[in-house]
């Protein structure tokens, strides 16, 4: 029996004795499965290949764990180091024994949070390694967790995961797509790790927000204020998106409302969010 991993959007299912005919995250229409159908890896398959964690620091107390060569849909989680604690947010469909211990010296694993399920990836292996951390997932996007496992842990609107690390349900782009606020972050600042609840654009002033990335479907303007007025709650001014070098490093929750206004104005919509 093998957890096959997805190499569209890479992330892992439940144990079977050959690939799974169908991988329902990249039928859905904010995925997509590639022109020559669906194929299967697995990590023995990823090793051999050359794959192997890319660790990289990114700020005081955040680490960059992503996947070289690129992998799937490219991101790149983040380890949140707190003095109570560390919380992995967001997850690649990847995992070894290197970046392990690099990530035990640093004081292991205590939670993991992911934004939605494009960035499930191999979670439950992840949770494994650190002695079954919990994984929380919002109850709405319960059905799409591809690979179930006692370490899963629902949540609705709002959860304080750890001491100033909390994840708050934003909708959107997946019913239960959520950020993580981090209030320590940004080097006291604040920070907001975001995925692509909102999604850190290549002119880092601005985000954006969609329905389908790799498909151009966009929110509703409703939707997109009802974000806006969901993490408006919180101080922040670092934006960490969910892949290299897409970060927003002052200036974010302006960033966000300057990025939703011009949003809503190209939609014809009232450019008030």
């Amino acid at each position: 029996m093998e957890c096959f991993i997805c190499t569209t959007c890479g992330v892992q299912q439940a144990p079977s004795a050959r690939p799974p005919r169908h991988c329902p995250i990249c039928e859905d229409e904010r995925q997509y499965v590639p022109r020559a159908g669906q194929t299967w890896t697995t990590l023995q398959r990823m090793v051999a290949a050359g794959h192997a964690i890319d660790i990289r620091e990114i700020d005081t107390g955040l680490t960059g764990v992503g996947i070289a060569p690129s992998f799937g849909i490219g991101q790149r989680g983040l380890l949140v180091q707190t003095p109570h604690g560390n919380v992995l947010w967001d997850c690649v469909g990847f995992i070894d024994e290197a970046a392990i211990a690099v990530i035990r010296a640093r004081g292991g694993i205590q939670a993991i949070a992911v934004s939605h399920p494009h960035f499930y990836g191999t979670m439950v292996e992840w949770s494994r390694a650190f002695d079954h951390a919990p994984i929380y997932v919002p109850s709405a996007d319960s059905t799409w967790v591809q690979r179930p496992d006692d370490a899963i842990v629902h949540w609705d609107e709002r959860v304080e995961i750890l001491p100033d690390v909390t994840l708050v349900q934003c909708g959107g782009h997946f019913e239960g797509s959520a950020v993580l606020h981090w209030a320590e972050g940004g080097r006291g600042r604040g920070a907001l790790l975001v995925g692509d609840t909102l999604t850190v654009v290549p002119d880092t002033r601005f985000v954006s927000f969609m329905r389908s990335y790799p498909n151009h479907i966009p929110l509703a303007p409703g939707t997109v204020r009802r974000i806006v007025a969901t993490v408006r709650r919180y101080r922040f001014d670092v934006i960490y998106g969910g892949w290299w070098d897409r970060t927003v490093t002052r200036d974010g929750a302006r960033a966000v409302e300057r990025s939703a206004s011009r949003y809503l104005r190209w939609m014809g919509a009232d450019d008030q969010p």
